[in-house]
């Protein structure tokens, strides 16, 4: 039967191989190797036949065919019988050659097939192949393609015949007409002359190891000699490239004396090729088997050709490469490749020739010498050892090109070189200063492409620079020694400051090493490195560069790290101290990213931290060098401003911590001597240096002020400047401000109670000695507003100072009067018609800070001051911009609020009515000016000296009397005087309101309807804020007396509510008891009348719509506003479950329900018109409402948590509303469960509601609250299940669906009770599978989803007896269309095997068994729900049939979380499945047939698929369990499939039948 049976699965299958799918194809290919892999004779025998049969099946399947043939062969040759060859041979010889054409896949195919047969049986293959190379006849081109792979693959076996072979072949090359044909001849010779190499290489292993190379070589020179003589020079390209090929192998054939005689005239010609081919890849590996041919036999003619290579291999280098594909690098290689042997036999004439090259100015041959150059340094080390300095020296002027390509190729060459110790020798610290440079190199933006297409970007350099450095430094061991601490001298220089954070990363690496070597290999030794950094030097370049860290590709980062490694060598106590600090430092710079960090902030955790080191190393001598050094590099940093700006900080800080006075005052009066006044941020440096060093050094920074004032320097400065008269003026003016900006800063630093006692016999002495020029004894102010703003600032800062210490109020200022009277006067001096400087502000600033100094300013001075301030800013143009035409507002904005708080300053020392009247006729004038800018700019500023003198007063009124008659007139007046435009009137109309409505309010019960609408339109039409609340306290008094009727009166108006009612609803939330009378009020309202009203449309049959009634809409919105008042919490939370059931059941029962018409247009122009201040949308208004109730009762936790959940948006929608209210609940349990008791209470009663969603809705709720265990805690859970358990036979399949969720939720809830409430939860549970006539009713599977919950935790006499039941009930659930369906049946049928008590085993097993297909194949579900119940349930079903290694499998693969290789998971399953239970095989397999018509492709595809492992691990004896007849025809079926991946499976499947065979 065998035969039959493999010829009819091989015939199904290759019948398949036209399929239009590529995948299918490659299948049914594969699925006859795995029949030949059984039955390799048969197979073979049967494709044989098909493609006899089949004569005219297209070529591309032909070949496909043999294709899986040639396989099945090199798998099994050895057990290939040699009828089957015969057959074989025969059919790929007839294929092979039945086509004249050449290089075609199906001559290929059938060649391969040859070669492969030959492998065994070379004797008869090569019977076949010989009678068709004949001598005297051209060949088939195949023929010798076969000849050629044939003497590859098998050269022991083929050598032998080659003589025979090249002696009929020689007369044959002259026969040869066509290129192609020609082509193929080299080939054949190529690989012949490898196939031979090969041979005597391993003469120790082959059959005849008498065979020599002179054997061939007559016949090889033969072949030769025509080839190089007739076919070399021919114009077809490709000739001459199979040619050269065939020449490279040929050569080492060649006798000696006959490869010495043609090597003169080989060279040539093969050099002459690179001239006629742009691809040279074929030229160069031959010329490179030439060359060691000719160094084999010693050539002598190879001495005389060196030149003439040496310049054609280097000019091959050199040529533009024009692309960076494999070809042409390959090429390259054999190029260098030929280098590599001329290096290793005449190295004294290589260097000879290419160090000259070096000293060329061409880019192109200096980059190519020295990627040559680069090669033999790597793979010619040993003939290069003698020749590093000679090597070395040559790099000299390399090293001075500035092209890129060159320095590219350089710092190549250096890399190659410190790999091999060239480096190590004398001058290779060049080679590393060399790499420094280039990393220092700027990152610019890539420029555009080159001519050759090359990127030529600077970067690119410094790209390469970067890595070398990193590399050598890290990877080769020998460079440790050359790069430590020799990379150190390039961190201070500025011309090195590119390449900071490379050569930081290199050091810190380079250090780590040193360390873990031991101590004494880290310490350097300063005194034998003297062009070392100092430790000082390294400290101040390191901590400087930090400062701006992101700089450089981040080597704030990369340089305190070096310094932290280097900790040692700087000073032995800052270890331990930096191990702390450092970190925190490097995590602040991981947090922020350069946009991000502050430069201020990271400055001062900058000096912090310097401040730190200094305490912890508290050495004088070492503060002191610091500090020098600092000062010492102060002009390295004239090109970076910000850092120099910096190091001042720094010096100040060090000097601040020295305690040497003579070190402090010799650096500072060197600091003043040295700095350029003229660069703006140096002066700022330099004036926080001199402050942060009076910290400590008061008198001592003084002093040295003082001295450098009066001293030679600064009269000289003046009299050198007087020369150049317009320079000198500008120059002396900046000395001038630099020093008063100091002493600003000395004040604004310096310990306050020692700054008082220097402030004005020292501080502003000096400033004004500054400020003020005399000649000729006559004082001459300055023009120069750089200078006054510097004084401004200066006193400024001089005056917060003093304002701002402990002896403030104590401190009796003399020179204030002064001081005041010089700011007026620059305030004065200031244009009028425009705002440049910020000289007004901060002069305003100094004056705000000095009128609450003493002795208090007299009357006129401060009219004086507030007159030509108000001038100075209130006379300004309306937007005011520079003389550039750039917009100053910003500056305005400021300058006014510096007016703002000098005025307010002001009053607070006169904080009295004549006061307030002082400051209002100052602004009176301004007031009534006729200018619209002016005037308004003076009414802000009255309303603030207005608003600041209320906050500070306390006004009380007496209530007035009224006779009845006129107080409703009364009333109605002062409503109209609320919008009074004099805010006085206001105020006063307020007063008489409120004492009016409290005295007399309660004979006003007719007028409320007519005071309410009054009031809100006055609100309507006046903008004015005070309004307000005026208006909302009046409200109040009124519904303190008549509740009802303001409550009425306020329902009575517009919807939506705009804001101005939203807030009068809010003020009847003031006082506790008008509240609780309110909201009750308003609860009774909403549920007074029906919710909603249906209309149907005009269309007959068409839904009715649900539209809302106005009153209890209106009476929400108002719940919500109340609601929405802080005051209300103590009401609240008294009538909390009262409200929180009318609320949700408010929502509940305007889910979907619509506005009437007239408000729906009201809503959609007030959204546009961003008027209404509250949603309109009736369930978005209930929500709101319920919202505020929880806030308002201290529930934040609750309403986050359903927020966060997105429960808020579930409850506003039909499809989402039960989730909602189930989160509600969850949240309440969670977070208010003491409220909970009189909720339920509350939501009980709605069991008889009349509508169907408010018995939904609380249903929901109750059910959830039993998932939470506190209605354990609470006692609640016996009135609950009796409240639940009655909802059964409600008419409401969705209350029917609730009352089982809840019932499942005791699960998590309440689990240690399940088990006493067991029989009624089961009954409840399986008499919801049967609920309803539907066949997908949702009662159903809320009960499979209940009972999955429940199975692990009711007694097992329990689920005995409905076991059964239950799992018959849910097995057509497993192949729902509904994805609900098969995921919770799935799942259930899990929980059930897992609950199985011992005794149900039995069974349950048959159950198991027929459940085990469906499950394995859901498992490619397209559903992922489905597929996760699958593995749970297989997890579960496993135990009962008691295989221990099928367990293990499915535990390995079917972990939750784990995505599972479902081939081998399921060829796993079914190698156990065969090895255990063999007699299910047939079941199994009938099973799976019932899935091959299943509706879901990858389920389809997964049955042929397991049927196919079941037939794989089964025993021959089983078949008789399977149909194969209508196994095969179902497969057959299915390879018609319109699914790609169902017909892949089903060949596949086919060729493990072999299996039965």
């Amino acid at each position: 039967m065998s035969r039959p049976y493999i010829k009819k699965l091989s015939f199904t299958l290759l019948d398949s191989i036209t399929d239009k799918d590529p995948m299918v194809q490659e299948q049914v290919c594969s699925a006859l190797c795995s029949l030949g892999e059984a039955q390799p004779d048969e197979t073979l025998r049967a494709c044989e036949e098909y493609l006899r049969q089949h004569d005219k099946l297209a070529h591309p399947y032909r070949t496909k065919i043999l294709r899986a043939m040639e396989t099945i062969l090199s798998s099994h040759i050895h057990d290939l019988d040699k009828d089957t060859a015969s057959a074989v041979i025969l059919l790929a010889s007839s294929e092979m050659t039945r086509t004249k054409e050449l290089d075609c896949d199906w001559q290929q195919a059938a060649s391969s097939v040859l070669v492969a047969v030959g492998k065994r049986f070379t004797n008869q293959v090569m019977e076949e192949v010989l009678n068709r190379f004949q001598p005297g006849m051209l060949p088939h081109s195949s023929v010798l393609h076969t000849l050629a792979n044939l003497s590859m693959s098998n050269a022991f076996d083929m050598v032998p015949f080659l003589p025979s072979i090249l002696s009929t072949m020689l007369p044959m090359l002259g026969m040869a007409k066509q290129d192609a044909l020609k082509v193929v001849f080299c080939c054949a010779l190529q690989h012949f002359s490898e196939s031979i190499l090969e041979y005597l290489a391993n003469l120790d292993q082959a059959p005849d190891p008498t065979v020599r190379k002179d054997t061939f070589g007559a016949d090889i020179f033969g072949a030769y000699d025509f080839l190089f003589h007739h076919w070399l020079q021919s114009r077809d390209a490709k000739l001459r490239l199979a040619v050269v090929a065939a020449l490279g192998p040929m050569s080492h054939l060649l006798p000696s004396e006959r490869l010495e005689e043609q090597l003169p005239k080989l060279l040539p010609a093969v050099l002459g090729l690179y001239k006629k081919h742009a691809e040279t890849f074929q030229i160069s590996k031959s010329l490179g088997q030439i060359l060691e041919a000719a160094v084999n036999v010693s050539s002598r003619t190879l001495e005389v050709q060196l030149e003439a290579l040496l310049v054609a291999l280097h000019s091959q280098i050199c040529v533009p490469v024009e692309s960076s594909s494999p070809l042409v690098m390959n090429s390259q290689k054999e190029v260098l490749r030929c280098f590599t042997v001329l290096a290793c036999c005449s190295p004294d004439r290589l260097l000879a020739f290419l160090l000259p090259r070096l000293d060329t100015n061409n880019e192109r041959l200096r980059v190519g010498t020295l990627q040559i150059l680069r090669h033999i340094v790597n793979s010619a080390a040993a003939q290069m050892e003698i020749k590093k300095p000679f090597i070395l020296s040559s790099m000299r002027l390399p090293l001075l090109d500035t092209n890129d390509k060159v320095k590219r190729a350089v710092v190549q060459v250096i890399s190659a070189m410190a790999h091999h110790g060239y480096l190590e020798q004398p001058g290779g610290e060049v080679m590393v200063e060399y790499i420094v440079q280039q990393c220092a190199l700027p990152a610019e933006e890539p420029q555009k492409p080159g001519p050759d297409g090359e990127d030529l970007a600077a970067d690119s350099v410094r790209a390469v620079s970067i890595r070398t450095l990193y590399l050598v430094s890290t990877t080769v061991d020998r460079m440790n020694s050359v790069l430590w601490p020799y990379l150190l001298e390039f961190l201070t220089p500025v011309r090195f400051t590119g390449a900071l954070t490379p050569l930081c990363r290199s050091l810190v690496h380079l250090a780590l090493k040193r360390q873990e070597a031991g101590a004494d290999d880290f310490l350097i030794q300063y005194n034998a490195n003297a062009n070392l950094p100092s430790p000082f030097a390294l400290t101040t370049r390191l901590l400087v560069v930090s400062s701006n860290p992101y700089l450089g590709d981040g080597r704030g980062a990369a340089s305190l790290r070096l310094l932290k490694v280097m900790h040692q060598n700087i000073h032995p106590l800052l270890g331990q101290r930096w191990e702390t600090t450092m970190p925190v430092l490097l995590e602040y710079l991981d947090e922020h990213t350069e946009e991000t960090l502050s430069l201020k902030e990271w400055e001062e955790k900058l000096l912090v931290f310097l401040r730190d080191t200094l305490i912890m190393v508290s050495d004088n001598v070492w503060i002191c060098q610091l500090s020098q050094e600092m000062c010492k590099q102060l002009p390295s940093y004239s090109g970076t401003p910000q850092e120099k700006n910096f190091l001042y900080k720094c010096i100040g800080t060090t000097l601040g911590a020295a305690s040497s006075k003579e070190v402090v005052r010799k650096h500072l009066r060197e600091l003043l001597e040295t700095a350029r006044y003229q660069e703006e941020t140096e002066k700022e440096g330099l004036a926080c240096c001199f402050g942060i060093c009076a910290i400590t050094h008061l008198e001592d920074t003084l002093a040295q002020l003082e001295d450098f004032v009066r001293s030679d320097v600064f009269r000289k400065s003046t009299s050198i400047f007087s020369i150049f008269k317009d320079r000198s003026e500008h120059e002396v003016e900046k000395l001038k401000s630099s020093l008063i900006l100091c002493y600003g800063h000395v004040a604004a630093q310096a310990p306050r109670e020692l700054m008082l006692a220097k402030v004005e016999s020292d501080i502003l002495r000096s400033i004004f000695q500054c400020f003020n020029t005399k000649v000729l004894g006559i004082k001459v102010e300055t023009k120069d507003p750089a200078l006054k703003l510097c004084l401004v600032q200066s006193l400024c800062m001089v005056s917060q100072a003093m304002c701002s210490g402990a002896q403030a109020s104590s401190f009796h200022f003399s020179r204030k009067a002064e001081l005041v009277a010089q700011m007026m006067e620059f305030i004065r001096a200031e244009p009028q018609d425009y705002l440049r400087t910020p000289i007004r502000k901060k002069a305003m600033l100094a004056c705000t800070y000095l009128v609450t100094l003493e002795p208090a300013l007299e009357e006129q001075t401060q009219a004086d001051v507030i007159h030509s301030c108000l001038h100075s800013v209130m006379a300004l143009p309306p937007g005011p911009e520079g003389e550039d035409g750039v917009c100053q507002e910003s500056l305005y904005l400021d300058t006014v609020c510096a007016l703002e708080d000098l005025l307010t300053s002001l009053l607070r020392q006169n904080m009295t009515p004549q006061g307030l009247q002082i400051m209002v006729e100052h602004l009176s004038p301004w007031i009534k000016s006729p200018r619209g800018h002016e005037r308004a700019r003076a009414l802000g500023l009255g309303a603030c000296l207005l608003q600041f003198f209320l906050e500070h007063l306390q006004v009380s009124v007496i209530a007035k009397r009224l006779p009845s008659d006129q107080l409703i007139s009364l009333l109605l007046t002062m409503f109209e005087s609320l919008g009074d435009p004099d805010k006085n009137c206001s105020r006063a109309a307020t007063v008489m309101i409120n004492c009016l409505l409290k005295e007399r309010g309660n004979v006003l019960l007719e007028k409320v309807p007519e005071i309410v609408s009054v009031l809100r339109a006055k609100l309507r039409d006046t903008q004015e804020e005070h309004v307000l609340p005026a208006a909302q306290h009046s409200v109040y008094l009124l519904a303190s007396q008549h509740c009802e009727a303001v409550v009425s009166s306020l329902l009575g108006s517009p919807l939506p509510f705009d804001s101005h009612t939203c807030a009068l609803w809010r003020a009847l939330a003031v006082e506790p008891s008008l509240t609780a009378q309110v909201l009750e009020l308003l609860l009774e309202k909403m549920s007074k009348d029906v919710p909603f009203k249906e209309s149907r449309a005009f269309l007959l049959g068409s839904t009715a719509d649900r539209v809302a009634t106005l009153l209890p809409l209106a009476a929400t919105c108002a719940l919500n506003e109340v609601l929405s008042a802080p005051s209300s919490g103590t009401v609240v939370l008294e009538l909390y479950p009262q409200l929180f059931v009318a609320l949700l059941l408010r929502v509940s029962c305007t889910v979907g329900v619509q506005l009437p018409r007239n408000l729906q247009a009201k809503e959609r122009k007030s959204t546009s018109l961003a008027k209404a201040a509250r949603n309109l949308d009736p369930c978005s208004s209930a929500v709101d409402a319920l919202q505020a109730l929880l806030l308002r009762s201290g529930s934040q936790d609750v309403l986050r948590c359903v927020e966060l959940e997105g429960g808020w948006e579930l409850l506003r929608t039909s499809a989402g509303h039960e989730d909602g209210v189930a989160q509600l609940a969850s949240s309440m349990a969670k977070y208010a469960g003491p409220r909970l008791p009189l909720v339920m209470k509350a939501l009980g009663c709605t069991q008889n509601s009349v509508y169907e969603i408010q018995r939904v809705t609380s249903t929901a709720f109750l059910a959830e609250l039993l998932s939470s265990n506190v209605v354990n805690d609470l006692m609640l859970l016996e009135p609950l299940l009796d409240n639940l358990t009655a909802r059964l036979k409600d008419s409401s399949a969705s209350v029917r669906r609730l009352v089982l969720r809840g019932l499942a939720n005791m699960a998590s809830g309440s689990p240690d009770k399940v088990q006493a409430h067991g029989p009624q939860l089961m009954t409840a549970m399986v008499s919801g599978l049967d609920d309803g006539d539907e066949p997908h009713s949702l009662v159903a599977l809320e009960a499979m989803v209940g009972l999955s919950r429940l199975l692990d935790l009711v007694e097992p006499w329990d689920l005995r007896l409905v076991l059964l039941h239950t799992t018959i009930r849910i097995r057509p659930f497993f192949d729902s269309e509904k994805v609900e369906f098969r995921t919770a049946s799935i799942r259930l049928f899990g929980h059930l095997n897992k609950a199985c008590p011992g005794e149900c085993e039995d069974v349950f097993l048959e159950q198991v068994v027929g459940g085990l297909v469906p499950l394995l194949l859901h498992l490619r579900d397209p559903q992922v729900p489905v597929a996760s119940a699958c593995k749970f349930a297989l997890c579960m079903c496993v135990p009962h049939l008691e295989c221990a290694e099928l367990a293990a499998a499915f535990y390995k693969y079917l972990q939750e979380g784990r995505s599972v290789h479902f081939g081998e998971f399921l060829n796993s399953t079914c190698k156990h499945l065969m090895h255990h239970f063999p007699d299910l095989l047939g079941r199994l397999v009938s099973t799976n047939l019932f899935y091959f018509k299943s509706s879901w492709d990858d389920v389809r595809a997964a049955a042929p698929m397991f049927t196919g492992f079941l037939v794989l691990h089964a025993e021959p004896e089983q078949r008789t369990q399977v149909d194969l007849e209508q196994l095969i025809v179902a497969l057959q079926l299915l390879l018609k499939d319109p699914v790609p991946g169902v017909r892949e499976k089903a060949a596949e499947t086919l060729g493990r039948l072999v299996k039965f065979a």
